[in-house]
């Protein structure tokens, strides 16, 4: 897993040096759409309602994002992409119920497929809002003392809205987004979050 994930990112940290050498505007099409890389990262915070011995309780924890996609214009307006998604180690803990204190860790990555639409009348500066819909892999692990840890590994849905302001130039874009992202994991994982992403048009 890990050489994939430093594969992808490789070929999409060398993909912008490419980005520049079209003049005049796109040149390499894909059936008549613009195709484009993408590249996010920003801060958020992840509620994880989990259920043990009976109680549900909610952990929380500001997490690092960071995002990868690649996509296609298909308009002025309209764009949709494919995007896979890093979320750093979410920790806290509770007592469920119990004496003890259980400690609960998760780990997210989604996969999901975007599609954004932007409004207004001006062509550098729009806003935009977007849905997605795609998957969940996450990775639960909860910690009780003098018993034995319980780690799950599941797939599971996920769903995302956003809304943000894009500033376009010739070559490039740079999006300011705000997240929100939901994933069926245990009782319900919610993500409220915001990043800086910058797009390479081809």
């Amino acid at each position: 897993m890990k050489k994939i994930v430093i594969s992808t990112l490789a070929v999409l940290m060398a993909c912008p040096a490419f980005a520049g050498t079209q003049k005049g505007g796109s040149d390499w099409q894909m059936f008549g759409l613009d195709p484009y890389i993408a590249l996010r990262g920003g801060l958020g915070y992840t509620n994880l309602n989990y259920s043990y011995n009976g109680h549900k309780e909610s952990i929380g924890d500001m997490e690092w994002q960071g995002r990868a996609a690649l996509g296609l214009a298909i308009c002025d307006t309209v764009r949709s992409e494919v995007e896979w998604s890093l979320f750093s180690k979410v920790k806290d803990n509770d007592t469920f119920g119990t004496t003890k204190k259980v400690d609960v860790d998760a780990k997210l990555q989604t996969l999901l497929v975007n599609t954004y639409w932007e409004f207004g009348g001006y062509h550098t500066v729009r806003p935009f809002f977007g849905l997605g819909v795609g998957a969940a892999f996450s990775e639960v692990t909860r910690k009780v003392p003098a018993v034995r840890d319980h780690h799950q590994d599941r797939g599971s849905v996920a769903a995302m809205g956003t809304l943000g302001m894009t500033f376009e130039m010739e070559y490039f874009a740079v999006d300011l987004a705000a997240r929100y992202t939901y994933a069926d994991v245990n009782s319900g994982l919610h993500n409220f979050g915001g990043d800086v992403g910058i797009r390479f048009m081809f």
